[in-house]
């Protein structure tokens, strides 16, 4: 039982007041006021800290999962691990009274009455910004949980006192909505430019990686370890300094520096913090080059360049989710402990600069985030990796690496700007979109998400408010609130989905950058690799039509061989469904939905006209004239060449999306295309010969001939098609 020396502040503290004669039914009646309102706001915070996961971490590890790096069971229990670790072993163990500033009660601290309004204020901030972020994750929204936290805050603080506002915070977190998504985008989009430049461009890109990339690991690690320092463990140092065993001082930046210079007291960034990042950069890049020297790599060209971006990218999601757990933790944990704080004082106020976190409630926040991002946090994940723009492994490390980079920089004495990690990835994923063109980012999708943001600051602050009237400082009001709040919304928003993703084996190819995990359980691979699926279907089709000609000409039943051709024919349009599906709903294409839909239309034609040329074979026999057999023979085998030459270009095309679109592929795919013109000229002479002969030499079985050029023609159109589908893929060159 909790122990306060002063018992009537302590039953002040929840709304009950002791009286001198109380009885003992009556101090139990207290003991269970006191109890209640701690209860609730554990419950509070553990369903906050389940948002947090679900909606704030996955969206940090989304594109790892959306660029094929890691399966989405991997991207689980690395999120879980690595924030669990963070929040328990090295979140802080104070934090502020008030999050970031947003609200200023002036120089005379916290009166008992306000104190005891702020209790449940914070309980109502910390219920509207859970609920609020619950909607949010229900479509896919990846909200800053930290903005939604200070909303709550902000409303419930102008209900209680509305000079308290401290409004030049507020204006700093509204600019942070385009600061820090700009600044992330532009630092994402000079990183894949200089990886397209100088890696996928060259003539031998996994050769070129090998040589680049322990010189790229220096400055990626460098700004993780200035990042791991000042964001990761500050509350490892705070907790270190107050013990006294080391000089908080020596290794973050200073509040009130004034220096650019290292060497100076006051450093903005100490001398120990840039030596040790510089230590930890230079070991990750000898590491990577011995490692390079000596990995045998399965994969050639730019799978094995996208193979090397994925540890890269492992690594940086590894950070994100550490430093994610030791920082945000606070957003679930903060505002209970200054509950904790108030209720179990002696006094019945709220200290006035920082309290106690007891690990108990570290506990608490790291579990909850742990579960929150295992049982909900696909659907985030699956915006930040399919729905704004196609990510491989190279674009999701330059996505991260811009994030890290931009995060670090506002979080330096001399910006101090409270910006958000999710509006910085989403800007660095949109930042790499727009390296392969406007068209390759869907912003119909970042415009719901920008909408999200602006919402999250009003929509928490009614919600904070409106709960607050409701718990009428009220113990009783308190527990029925916040259970029906939490039960209706669980019940409304996320009961038919919520455990699915627990119950699902999660499947995915080993190919890097080639595979996405689904929400089913099913797998599925980047569109690019869907479509050329569906390519190799079609061509699969054209053999079994090949198949059936050559059985006909040979004068046997084609029955078996028409019947394989069609059932070739119904797998390609099950793959055609399958890219369509894919791509109508879910994944932004780089060079657009509409034209990757047509693209898929024209293709799926090749295997329709490859399927009419054997069901024409079921009507009747041939002309049975040998010459004019041989040269329907040598008119299907140039329509298969055909189709085999379309096929290798959309393996190319395959390639090209995964270079980053770069110019050098985009010649490769101008000379195939060339290619498929060319062969399908070829087979319009060997059609107009064999079409010749047939008229000239068929007047002695006249229907028998017509029927041998209708099936000529069939096989011109599977050639034709194969043309006017090659020929949709030349923009692409030329963009």
């Amino acid at each position: 039982m909790l122990k306060n020396t002063d018992g009537n502040k302590l039953w002040k503290n929840i709304g009950f007041v002791k009286q001198p004669n109380t009885d003992c039914c009556s101090l139990n009646s207290m003991e269970t006021g006191l109890i209640l309102v701690i209860s609730m706001a554990g419950i509070i915070a553990a369903y906050m800290a389940w948002n947090i996961g679900a909606n704030d971490v996955a969206n940090a590890m989304g594109t790892s999962v959306g660029s094929g790096a890691l399966t989405l069971r991997r991207a689980i229990i690395v999120a879980a691990v690595f924030e669990f670790l963070g929040a328990v072993f090295f979140g802080s163990h104070v934090t502020d009274t008030i999050r970031k500033g947003v609200l200023d009660f002036g120089p005379d601290g916290f009166s008992y009455e306000l104190s005891q309004q702020l209790m449940y204020g914070f309980m109502a901030a910390l219920l509207a910004a859970a609920i609020w972020l619950t909607i949010a994750t229900k479509y896919g929204l990846p909200v800053s949980t930290t903005h939604s936290i200070v909303g709550g805050v902000i409303g419930m603080g102008l209900f209680i006192q509305p000079s308290s506002v401290n409004w030049d915070k507020v204006f700093e977190i509204v600019l942070s909505w385009v600061a820090s998504p700009l600044l992330g985008g532009i630092l994402a989009y000079l990183s894949f430019m200089l990886i397209k430049k100088f890696i996928m461009n060259n003539t031998d890109p996994l050769q070129r990686t090998k040589e680049i990339a322990p010189f790229l690991a220096l400055p990626t690690f460098f700004v993780l370890g200035l990042a791991l320092q000042f964001k990761a463990l500050k509350g490892f140092y705070s907790n270190m300094d107050s013990a006294g065993h080391i000089n908080k001082a020596d290794w973050l930046p200073a509040d009130d520096g004034t220096t650019f210079n290292p060497m100076l007291e006051g450093a903005w960034i100490p001398m120990n913090s840039l030596l040790s990042a510089l230590a930890i950069g230079c070991l990750a890049s000898f590491a990577l080059w011995v490692i390079l020297r000596r990995y045998k790599f399965e994969e050639e060209g730019y799978e094995g360049v996208e193979r090397v971006f994925i540890w890269l990218q492992i690594i940086t999601a590894c950070y994100v989710a550490f430093a994610h757990g030791a920082n945000d933790v606070a957003n679930a944990i903060g505002p209970m402990a200054a509950i904790f704080d108030i209720a179990t004082s002696a006094t019945g106020v709220l200290s006035p600069d920082q309290v106690g976190v007891p690990i108990g409630l570290l506990l608490l926040g790291g579990v909850g985030i742990t579960i929150g991002v295992a049982t909900w946090g696909y659907k985030v994940m699956d915006t930040i990796g399919k729905k704004i723009t196609h990510i491989t492994p190279s674009r999701g490390f330059a996505a991260e690496f811009g994030a890290a980079t931009t995060v670090l920089i506002f979080s330096m004495p001399f910006l101090a700007v409270p910006i958000s990690t999710t509006h910085t990835l989403v800007g660095a994923v949109v930042g790499v979109g727009l390296a392969g063109g406007a068209a390759a980012v869907d912003f119909r999708v970042f415009g719901k998400i920008a909408a999200s943001w602006i919402a999250s600051l009003p929509v928490a602050g009614i919600g904070s408010v409106t709960i607050l009237i409701l718990f009428n400082n009220s113990p009783t009001n308190v527990v029925i609130v916040t259970l029906l709040s939490i039960g209706i919304t669980l019940l409304i928003v996320i009961k038919p989905e919520v455990i699915k993703p627990i119950t699902q084996s999660f499947v995915i190819s080993d190919t890097p950058g080639r595979a996405l995990s689904s929400a089913d359980g099913e797998s599925s691979t980047t569109p690019f690799e869907l479509f050329h699926d569906h390519a190799v279907a079609v061509e699969k089709t054209v053999f079994a039509m090949l198949d059936a000609v050559s059985t006909a000409v040979s004068g046997e039943d084609p029955s078996e061989q028409i019947r394989l051709t069609a059932e070739a024919e119904l797998e390609a349009d099950k793959l055609k469904n399958t890219v369509r599906a894919e791509i109508g709903s879910n994944v932004r294409m780089t060079i657009g939905r509409n034209t990757f839909l047509a693209m898929v239309s024209k293709q799926d034609r090749i295997a329709d006209y490859a399927q009419n040329v054997a069901e024409q074979l079921s009507f009747r026999k041939l002309y049975e004239n040998k010459e004019s057999q041989e040269k329907l023979v040598i008119m299907a085998h140039a329509v298969l060449a055909t189709v085999q030459k379309y096929e290798d270009t959309v393996e190319q095309l395959e390639n090209l999306s995964v270079s980053g679109f770069t110019r050098k592929e985009k010649d490769v795919l101008g000379v195939l295309i060339a290619e498929v013109n060319q062969l399908e000229h070829e087979a319009d002479e060997i059609e107009r010969d064999a079409a010749g002969f047939v008229f000239t030499h068929g007047d002695d079985d006249a229907l028998a001939a017509m029927h041998m050029y209708r099936v000529l023609q069939r096989l011109d159109d599977v050639a034709n098609a194969c043309e006017d589908a090659a020929n949709s893929f030349i923009p692409i060159v030329y963009s």
